[in-house]
């Protein structure tokens, strides 16, 4: 059981209007790396540079993170940037990058990297996604996420690499600007015909929505009070969805496995973005991710209380009520159109209009 987790290792300067923080440890295969490593072994693939350290190699050590696959460079330089958030912390505004040894990397799986059962890409150019995937021979599933980035310029090549992966993670406005649907019901069914088992849409604060082959699911973000920096967000949510996978092993992803995964990613999100880079995850214990998910699932839990009718009992003897009929907008892929003998039929204490 072990995830092998392949993406950036970086130096993040975030500006916020909660405070700033300078070369923070931060990269998409850092943040998933640390947050998956809460559910599994995980292998990290990685390129760095001098500017490495002792220190930072002995944290991740000491998190279940096997870095043997961090490749490091002489006199190079780790990926940095810069990046400023005002009010509306949805909105990155980059204003340095510097891509250092990651220019022009192509990462090789060892041979215990290559047989990890479970397999994240990070946010990468998708050909080199696919030379990746193409290493793997684990026998789990292929976790994939993306950015807007190689949506409006790789889009041919991201497609493939949509297509070769189990699990796609996209945001709402990739998801949007990859199939040119507005609704993000639509657009994950789309982009579900494309290869991937399960689409997963971030939408930040607001949480995510989740298209499975058994259905549609989505939650809410979970509630803070203060965001600090939310750059690893997206990322830690992935590695929390990433590890949880390989911790419940193989079989079917059913709605049922995605929902408690996608749970667990929110979560993992909402940890990493209450401080600058990987401080927050980095120092997570296993007692507070529980108390978190259990008052997470207190949020989000309700009771079916009708207020209509009484229900109506099925064979299973679960309550139902009556079904109201289809919408345009409620209408599934496989439901037939209406006919006359099925348009709902007008209340006989409806108004009439006058014909004069």
């Amino acid at each position: 059981m072990a995830v092998s987790v392949v993406g950036s290792i970086a130096f993040d300067s975030v500006r916020t209007p909660f405070g700033e923080a300078d070369r923070e440890l931060g990269g998409s295969g850092l943040h998933a790396a640390l947050t998956a490593a809460a559910f599994t072994d995980v292998l990290l693939v990685a390129a760095v540079g001098d500017d490495f350290g002792p220190e930072h190699d002995e944290m991740l050590r000491g998190r279940r993170i096997d870095t043997s696959g961090v490749a490091r460079e002489p006199g190079g330089r780790t990926l940095s940037w810069t990046v400023r958030y005002d009010l509306d912390l949805a909105l990155a505004q980059p204003e340095a990058l510097d891509l250092g040894v990651v220019d022009g990397w192509r990462p090789r799986l060892s041979a215990p990297a290559a047989m990890a059962r479970t397999l994240f890409l990070g946010v990468m150019d998708p050909e080199t996604q696919l030379d990746v995937r193409s290493q793997w021979q684990g026998d789990g599933w292929v976790v994939l996420d993306t950015l807007r980035h190689w949506v409006e310029t790789r889009r041919e090549k991201l497609l493939e690499a949509l297509a070769a992966c189990d699990v796609a993670l996209l945001t709402d406005q990739e998801a949007r600007g990859l199939t040119g649907r507005p609704s993000l019901l639509e657009a994950s069914r789309e982009i579900q015909s494309w290869g991937p088992e399960v689409v997963v849409v971030k939408q930040g604060e607001y949480g995510c929505s989740l298209l499975t082959s058994d259905g549609y699911f989505a939650l809410p973000g979970y509630p803070l009070e203060t965001v600090v920096d939310p750059t690893g967000g997206g990322d830690a949510f992935a590695g929390g969805v990433t590890g949880y996978l390989d911790l419940v092993g193989g079989g079917r992803l059913t709605e049922e496995v995605m929902r408690r995964a996608v749970t667990h990613g929110i979560v993992m999100a909402s940890f990493a973005v209450e401080d600058f880079g990987s401080r927050r995850t980095a120092a997570l214990g296993q007692h507070e991710i529980d108390h978190r998910l259990d008052a997470f699932r207190r949020v989000t839990h309700f009771e079916h209380v009708p207020t209509g009718e009484r229900p109506l009992h099925g064979e299973d003897s679960e309550p139902r009520l009556p079904h109201p009929g289809l919408t345009p907008s409620t209408r599934t892929p496989d439901a037939p159109h209406r006919t006359p003998s099925t348009e709902p039929q007008r209340s006989f204490e409806s108004p009439t209009r006058d014909p004069r």
